[in-house]
């Protein structure tokens, strides 16, 4: 099986700069105090080739609003580094960092099953100037298995911006320890400054997790889940039809109860990757472990989710009956449509879901989206041509652009928020953060979506 991406309206790429402002924002200066944004329509006018320097975030100094500290911050919600570092079964974690990254993560540990996972080493200056710190670390991994009466299975260093900068040999240092207690050490890259680079931390923190599968002989009826740190919701649909393709084993890390299922993941006949920071992972593991991978996209809109599924099927040579499942989806949205005609929706990238597909999505099923609030991907502007087609004046936004501070809410008013972030900007508003662990996928997805737009609305 070669290698396929089984995607639908997801091929944009390469965006670079832009020069109109929105008609109704400016650039936000200091007499404007408006947050700087642009039109759907502005932005598709401009072409992906001339995106305004305010929407890339690399050529501008960073807002950290209350609105992006969800994800933009060492602490981060959800599953950032330090969370997604500790998906294998039996793991613990050491954390090497200055006190205030250690402060950080004392807010995670308090999370159910993580407080006896994480482990400080703190950096004093000294360690910061010398790297003394990077002696200390066999050591400390020593201790860590010594002091355990359940012996972990694997340790994961995490080290920060500091190590970074430092150019510390991470993988030097985690071989040394490994050796001192005879069990994996892995490292693990907290590096905020490498986040725009060709290998981000989410996406190496995948690679590192999956690194330990090796050579077994494969089962042609087992499958690998790849890319979420929490499963897909139990009443997903793709289990299903995995299962009408024959297979019989469906594997999550997430889902993993032992180490030893963990490394049985290596006898999957091929992985899905379900988010394109798994790519890296699932290459990785196609080179080592010659087990090939397929891509399949988050979707809101039912009809792309169908032609998906029919790609999908193609590719490994079945062909998949959802059509209860669509008419299921079908049938909550009609109901959704019918009690909330009119709604106007504010979408922001804090979310479960592509924000653009999203809004994409929404716009086709009837409604309006005043903005949305989201960083621009090499993927997305096929979405925003479309956008600009159904809704020209949709706004949009980028949350850690410093004008953002100027944002006011009373210029486009909106019913109901989707995303942490899009919460913060609009009080007034019905608020559905959208942005649970265990993931919403396909048709399931889209019900399930639906029906938290109408409880929050409800309330």
């Amino acid at each position: 099986m070669n290698n396929t991406a089984v995607e639908t309206d997801n091929k944009a790429s390469g965006i670079q700069n832009s020069a109109e402002s929105c008609v109704s924002c400016s650039k936000g200066n200091a007499t404007s105090r408006r947050a700087f944004c642009l039109s759907a329509e502005e932005l598709v006018k401009a072409g992906k080739d001339a995106l305004a320097d305010e929407m890339i975030i690399n050529r501008n100094l960073i807002y950290s609003s209350p609105a992006t500290l969800a994800f933009n911050s060492p602490g981060a919600q959800g599953f950032g580094v330090k969370r997604a570092g500790l998906a294998i079964p039996g793991s613990v974690m050491l954390l090497v960092a200055p006190g205030c990254c250690g402060r950080n993560t004392t807010i995670l540990s308090e999370l159910g099953g993580y407080s006896d996972r994480f482990f400080y080493l703190m950096m004093d200056e000294t360690d910061i100037v010398t790297g003394r710190h990077l002696k200390k670390i066999p050591q400390a991994v020593q201790e860590i298995y010594d002091f355990r009466e359940e012996k972990p299975t694997v340790v994961m260093i995490c080290i920060t911006c500091v190590d970074a900068l430092l150019g510390t040999d991470m993988e030097r240092v985690c071989k040394k320890a490994q050796d001192a207690v005879g069990i994996p050490v892995l490292p693990c890259y907290m590096y905020a400054l490498t986040r725009e680079g060709r290998k981000p931390p989410m996406v190496h923190v995948r690679q590192s997790i999956y690194s330990l599968l090796a050579l077994r002989k494969k089962k042609s009826t087992s499958v690998n889940l790849l890319g979420h740190f929490a499963p897909l919701v139990d009443d997903c649909e793709l289990y299903d039809l995995l299962r009408q393709a024959g297979v019989k084993t469906i594997r999550e890390v997430s889902r993993c109860e032992s180490y030893e299922e963990y490394l049985s993941m290596a006898e999957a006949n091929f992985n899905l990757v379900l988010d394109p920071e798994a790519r890296y992972a699932a290459e990785d593991i196609r080179k080592r472990l010659d087990i090939p991978w397929i891509e399949l996209t988050r979707l809101y809109q039912m009809d792309k989710i169908a032609r998906q599924y029919e790609l999908f099927g193609a590719a490994i040579g079945a062909k998949f009956d959802d059509s209860r499942y669509r008419a299921e989806a079908e049938n909550v949205l009609k109901d959704f449509q019918a009690k909330y005609p009119k709604l106007t929706f504010s979408i922001g990238e804090g979310c479960n879901g592509n924000a653009f597909e999203l809004a994409l999505a929404l716009l086709r099923y009837g409604f309006s989206v005043a903005e949305i609030f989201s960083s621009i991907g090499e993927n997305d502007f096929l979405y925003l041509e479309k956008i600009a087609k159904l809704s020209p004046q949709t706004r949009v936004y980028s949350n850690l652009e410093p004008t953002m501070i100027y944002y006011d809410c009373a210029e486009a008013p909106a019913d109901i928020t989707i995303g942490k972030d899009a919460v913060y900007y609009h009080p007034e508003a019905a608020h559905l953060e959208w942005s649970d662990d265990i993931q919403p996928f396909g048709y399931a997805g889209v019900r399930h979506f639906f029906a938290a737009c109408a409880k929050v609305l409800e309330r």
